[in-house]
C-alpha cells in the first residue's frame, strides 16, 4: 500500500496574482504557508480488474473514461498502463470548500501515489506543474498556481510568478524566533460555510482578461501588500504584518460581492474589538476560515468560541507532498 499526504496552506499575502489573466501581463507575487492539515491518498493493487475509488463517493468502473471524479479520471489518462487494476481512497484532514487549497493538495498528492505506484521519480517542481496542467489547462478550472506549488514544495514559500508563465519559489528569510511567534499568533476559525471557489475566480478571470480597470488596480494593490508583507515578516514585525492582513482583507472584499457577508463581516468586527491586529479570510472569499494575527490570544479565543465558532489550531509543515508508508 502506497499511502502520500499533501498539506493544506494559508496565504499570507499577495493571494490571487497567481492566475494567469493577471500575471501573463503584469508578474504575480504571494507568500504561502504549508500547514500541518492534510489530504491524504492510497493507492493499492486489487485481486480483481478494475478501476476502484472511494472518496466521499464510491465508484467501481472498468474504463477511465467512466470515472466520475474529474481529477482523477484526467490523473488516471496519465498512468493508463497503471490503470487497468487499481484501488484508489481519499480523506482529509479538513473538508473540501473551506478555502485552504484542498483541490491543488489532493491532485499533488494523487500524482505523487500514482508515480510511486509506477516507481517514477518526480521533483517537487515537475509534480506541481503536472497538477496545474490536470487542473488548469485540462479541466478549465479559473484558478491560480499556489495551491499546486505550496502543497508540493512545503514551507513557507514566496513565489513570484512570471509573465513568460515561470515560477520562481523561495524560502521566506524569516528569524526562528519570529517563525515560532507567527505560528503562536496565527488563529484560525472556521466560519461554518462551505463554497466552491470557482465562482468568484471566474468573476476576477473574466475581469481581468477584460483589463477591467479596477480589478486590475485591487490586484496590482494585492501584490503590493504581498511584497510589503515579506518586508515585515523578515524584519520580525509581526505587529506590522498584522496590520497587513487588515489591510489586504478590506481590499479584497472590494474584489467582488460575494467576497463576504453580513455575518462574516459581524465576527470580523468582533475579532478585532477582542485583540485581533488584522486578518482575513482565507481563500477566494465567501466562506471558509477567518485567520487573524493577535497576541492577546486568549481574549480572541474566548470572543470567537462565544460566537460559536470553532478554532482550528496548525503550525506549519516544512515536508510538503511526501510519501508516509510504501
Amino acid at each position: 500500500m502506497i499511502i502520500v499526504r499533501s498539506p493544506l496552506r494559508i496565504t499570507l499575502g499577495g493571494g490571487g496574482t497567481d492566475l494567469p489573466s493577471y500575471y501573463r501581463d503584469h508578474e504575480g507575487f504571494l507568500i504561502a504557508a504549508a500547514i500541518d492539515k492534510y489530504v491524504y491518498v492510497t493507492v493499492i493493487k486489487p485481486f480483481q480488474p478494475g478501476i476502484y475509488l472511494k472518496y466521499s463517493e464510491i465508484e467501481r468502473v472498468d474504463r477511465i473514461e467512466a470515472v466520475r471524479h474529474r481529477i482523477v479520471r484526467e490523473t488516471l489518462k496519465q498512468f493508463a498502463a497503471e490503470a487497468t487494476q487499481i484501488e484508489i481512497t481519499t480523506l482529509a484532514d479538513i473538508p473540501a470548500g473551506t478555502g485552504l487549497g484542498s483541490s491543488g493538495s489532493f491532485t499533488t498528492a494523487l500524482l505523487r501515489a500514482l508515480h510511486a505506484h509506477a516507481r517514477n521519480i518526480v521533483h517537487p517542481r515537475e509534480l506541481a506543474e503536472q497538477a496545474c496542467h490536470i487542473e488548469i489547462d485540462l479541466l478549465r478550472e479559473p484558478i491560480g498556481r499556489q495551491d499546486q506549488y505550496i502543497a508540493a514544495f512545503g514551507g513557507v514559500t514566496c513565489f513570484t510568478f512570471r509573465r513568460d508563465g515561470t515560477i520562481d519559489a523561495a524560502p521566506l528569510a524569516l528569524p526562528e524566533d519570529v517563525r515560532h511567534n507567527l505560528e503562536d499568533n496565527l488563529l484560525m476559525f472556521f466560519t461554518g460555510f462551505s463554497r466552491a471557489a470557482s465562482q468568484i475566480l471566474q468573476d476576477q478571470d473574466a475581469r481581468t482578461r477584460r483589463n477591467d480597470n479596477a480589478m486590475i488596480e485591487n490586484l496590482h494593490c494585492v501584490k503590493e501588500l504581498g511584497l510589503r508583507s515579506k518586508r515585515a515578516l523578515e524584519a520580525g514585525d509581526l505587529i506590522a504584518f498584522g496590520k497587513l492582513m487588515d489591510e489586504h482583507w478590506q481590499n479584497k472584499r472590494r474584489r467582488s460581492d460575494g467576497m463576504s457577508s453580513p455575518k462574516i463581516d459581524e465576527w470580523y468586527d468582533l475579532a478585532v474589538a477582542n485583540g485581533a491586529v488584522g486578518g482575513k479570510l482565507i481563500g477566494a472569499g465567501g466562506g471558509g476560515f477567518l485567520m487573524f494575527y493577535a497576541e492577546d490570544k486568549a481574549r480572541l479565543r474566548h470572543a470567537m468560541r462565544s460566537a460559536g465558532l470553532t478554532e482550528v489550531r496548525f503550525r506549519f509543515d516544512f515536508e510538503g507532498t511526501k510519501i508516509v508508508a510504501q
